[in-house]
């Protein structure tokens, strides 16, 4: 049995080596020398620089500054912490030069001129580039504020009235084209410069507006009535649409349509396949800066008309052709686009409706406007030279040519029949054009009574068919 001291032995035994330590235990070594035993090496890393001033008193000749991250993360990064201490005064923070409040001075003058300007120029009624009127101010009551109708109606007014509009329209239209998004306020970016209207929402009135158009049928009786729609600019010019695009319903609605018109004793003048010919065969139906058929188009749906009526219609070359340059429409001035190449208006004039042989009487509520011709040139001068055809829209517009003998024809229509009403001149005596947007003072119905026509014509656009809802005031 082993000696419990031998099992304490190794207490007696040298820690580091056997080379005697000259009779010290822990005697340190000449190749380490004592100065480079790290002493800091449990201490916290920098995070403040301490400055001896020597001009300053004893009791407070340190000044503690706090160090920045970065000063602290490169003096921790070394192998020792410095031990010198830095004598002098610091730098103070560098205050920002003037140029550096530029910007926001410049923001702050934009906004004070931009508040300025829309407090002190005149405020429009109606907009001339977008064919609109534009938002009153809101009333304002403890309702309107309650129920938030208030301030929905006050962004209204201020986004109609707001200074330079239809610059920043334009702005916004093609940053969003550089995005990569095809489309501003419902137009598309299109091919050979056309901007085209978006398809409107499936959800819309054209079953409701069918049905009105056969009670309508029923209440005037026996005067013969047809119905011609236009089809939308994108079902017949598809080729020129962008890659992607919502797809245009105008086959669904026509159908619809078709059988409504047939249920209710109405002839309808299908335009789709002669519209589809005659673009490929290269003409231009529609504007490429305006949502309207072309005066070339609205003579293509002229012929369809007198076909279906049993008319003859006048022929090409009894017209003359007087163009109006830099004409740009509403998908132009409503999108933004405003840099696309302008159209050109056409004026198909017959020569022998000499003034003397043609009269204009155009009415709105009390207000009367007379003309000798169907062409109102001065509009010429407007970037919308569309209203060169009677004078644009108007409750009631009546033609009267006596180079034709008898023959009446009552039109219900939008604004497509503008540049479509000079052809029916020319196969009846009396055109009256009826605008159920303006035309208040009594029911169509009763305006046929008195008229007693030989020929109704409903004559609207597709999309602004299925979306009308003035309608009702027909009977």
């Amino acid at each position: 049995m082993k000696h419990y001291a031998d099992n304490n032995s190794h207490k007696s035994a040298p820690r580091h080596s056997a080379k005697s330590s000259g009779g010290k235990r822990y005697a340190a070594s000449s190749k380490r020398p004592a100065e480079r035993v790290n002493r800091d090496r449990y201490e916290k890393k920098p995070t403040e620089l301490r400055i001896k001033r020597s001009s300053a008193k004893a009791d407070d000749a340190t000044k503690i500054y706090p160090l920045k991250k970065s000063d602290a993360a490169k003096l921790s990064s070394g192998s020792k912490r410095p031990r010198t201490q830095c004598v002098g005064t610091p730098t103070a923070p560098v205050p920002p030069s003037k140029a550096g409040y530029a910007p926001a001075f410049i923001f702050a003058g934009f906004i004070l001129a931009m508040s300025l300007l829309f407090i002190f120029l005149p405020k429009k009624g109606f907009s001339e580039t977008e064919k609109r009127y534009l938002s009153d101010f809101p009333k304002t009551t403890a309702e309107t504020v309650m129920n938030g109708s208030f301030g929905k109606s006050f962004e209204a007014y201020i986004a109609d009235h707001f200074p330079t509009r239809n610059l920043w329209v334009g702005i916004n239209a093609y940053a969003t084209l550089a995005e990569g998004n095809n489309g501003a306020n419902g137009v598309y970016n299109c091919k050979d410069g056309y901007l085209i209207n978006k398809p409107i929402p499936e959800k819309n009135q054209i079953k409701r507006n069918v049905m009105i158009l056969q009670e309508f049928k029923e209440t005037v009786g026996d005067v013969p009535m047809s119905a011609l729609f236009v089809p939308s600019t994108g079902y017949i010019c598809e080729d020129k649409l962008p890659l992607l695009h919502d797809s245009y319903n105008d086959d669904a609605y026509f159908e619809r349509v078709s059988q409504g018109m047939k249920d209710g004793g109405i002839d309808f003048v299908d335009l789709r396949q002669t519209f589809k010919d005659a673009y490929k065969s290269g003409s231009q139906l529609y504007y490429k800066t305006d949502h309207h058929w072309t005066t070339e188009g609205a003579y293509t749906a002229y012929t369809a008309f007198c076909e279906s009526a049993g008319l003859t219609p006048a022929p090409r070359g009894s017209f003359a052709l007087e163009k109006y340059k830099d004409f740009y429409g509403t998908t132009c001035s409503g999108s933004g686009f405003l840099l696309n190449e302008s159209d050109t208006v056409t004026v198909w004039q017959n020569p022998n409706n000499t003034e003397d042989k043609i009269s204009v009487r155009i009415t709105d509520d009390d207000q009367i406007k007379t003309s000798n011709s169907m062409y109102f040139t001065e509009h010429d001068k407007e970037r919308d030279k569309y209203p060169i055809f009677l004078d644009g829209n108007h409750a009631l517009t009546e033609i009267t040519n006596d180079n034709v003998k008898d023959g009446k024809i009552v039109v219900i229509k939008d604004s497509f029949s503008h540049c479509f009403a000079p052809f029916l001149a020319e196969n009846y005596h009396t055109v009256i054009l009826v605008d159920m947007r303006l035309f208040k003072q009594d029911h169509v119905s009763d305006l046929v009574k008195i008229e007693k026509p030989d020929q109704i014509l409903c004559l609207y656009g597709i999309d602004n068919f299925a979306q009308d809802m003035d309608l009702p005031d027909l009977y």
